[in-house]
């Protein structure tokens, strides 16, 4: 049997449609809009409400609230390559098995070795109980921050955690362990929705269940690799490896056990291998033209390791940091065709790097200004800018 071949066009159609960029696509069922994309990329906490927003029938930054923090059907948790996401619950319980596990050991091993160094006879008996004292708090009291813990434990923040050249107090490394391990998550932020400081709450309390419910790491990583596949595909070995941050082995095993398709690519980048879910081969309908503007960060700009089919190579510097952390993106049928940013007067001002068309730059201006709406008289800086911004801001 031949190898089913999917070209360029039919990647970027693929991409328009799955991740909402067309105006027939959009919901304003921020759960589904998440799920469709996997998670919502939360490094950056504007990025959570602007990537949602991107994709809606009806704009609004009050549905990501309720979401989050009144039906609590979104959560935020550290996950693939140690990056805080905004998930569904069923994809946050994946991704804990899949990704977070790992990484809350090493830091679990950390924070013991740390104690050690802080001068703790018994780190692991301290962990222990000051876990303990952490929870039994949250439980009790219901969501606080930070401070506000260190302040009602103070034996727990007195003790000192080196890390580095610096100190920290222990309350706040109890936390961040906890919060790795599923034990705690963040709440609502102490300021406004551009605030990345949370409150934090007992996990049981937040989500029923939790999100370290019994689930084998390799159940969940073949889980994980099928919401990816279905969002991303077609997708390389090394896409899906670079996005979950795993090790070879781990990412074949999870492309066998979902009985991943192999595929050749080809069109405007070359050839190449990609691999889709077994139901996933056939071509989707042309989408038609389609304008969005997406945040730094946005789950569609940072989906791919390889990104020529979706992005000429020649503006990539113009619109990556050298870490490869993708800025405010214009895109134009499926393609990254130039950047964006809020300037101090709330004016949305945009650059174009391709030629897209008198049309088709109607519709990115239109989109500038109802995005500058949505905004109002919020002003926020972007924490990844894109190295062109600073000519956007000048």
């Amino acid at each position: 049997m031949a190898t089913p071949r999917l070209d360029d066009a039919q990647r970027r159609a693929r991409l328009v449609l799955r991740h909402r960029l067309t105006a027939a696509e959009r919901t304003d069922d921020v759960v589904r809009i998440a799920d469709d994309l996997v998670a919502l990329h939360s490094t950056d906490p504007v990025t959570v409400y602007l990537s949602a927003a991107a994709r809606m029938a009806t704009p609004s930054l009050d549905a990501l609230d309720t979401a989050l923090y009144s039906d609590r059907t979104l959560l935020r948790h550290h996950a693939m390559r140690r990056t805080l996401w905004v998930f569904g619950h069923g994809h946050a319980r994946l991704a804990h098995h899949a990704a977070t596990v790992d990484v809350a050991a090493v830091q679990h091993r950390n924070l013991l070795a740390q104690l050690a160094a802080g001068g703790v006879d018994d780190p692991a008996g301290w962990l222990g109980a000051a876990r303990a004292q952490v929870h039994e708090l949250l439980v009790a009291e219901g969501p606080m921050p930070a401070r506000q813990v260190g302040l009602r434990l103070p034996e727990i923040a007195a003790t000192s955690v080196p890390i580095g050249p610096g100190v920290h107090p222990g309350h706040a490394r109890v936390l961040l362990v906890m919060g790795f391990e599923g034990q705690v998550l963040r709440a609502r932020p102490t300021g406004t929705w551009i605030n990345g400081q949370y409150r934090w709450a007992a996990a049981q309390d937040w989500v029923p269940g939790g999100v370290g419910a019994d689930l084998d790491r390799r159940t969940g990583a073949a889980g994980l690799a099928r919401a990816y596949l279905r969002a991303f595909g077609p997708a390389t070995r090394d896409d899906l490896k670079w996005w979950a941050g795993w090790t070879v082995a781990v990412t074949k095993a999870a492309l066998d056990d979902v009985g991943a398709v192999e595929v050749t690519l080809g069109g405007d980048t070359g050839g190449g291998t990609g691999w889709v879910l077994p139901d996933d081969v056939d071509d989707v309908p042309d989408p038609g033209p389609s304008v969005a503007l997406l945040p730094g960060l946005d789950p569609t700009t940072m989906g791919w390791k390889a990104r020529g089919f979706h992005l000429d190579p020649a503006i990539t510097g113009q619109m990556f940091d050298r870490n490869g952390n993708g800025g405010p993106a214009v895109w134009v049928d499926g393609r990254i065709a130039g950047g964006w940013v809020q300037r101090r007067d709330g004016e949305i001002a945009v650059r174009m790097l391709a030629d897209v068309g008198a049309e088709a730059r109607d519709a990115v201006d239109a989109a500038a200004h109802a995005l500058g709406g949505l905004l109002g008289d919020v002003r926020f800086s972007v924490r990844f800018p894109a190295p062109m911004q600073a000519q956007l801001l000048a």
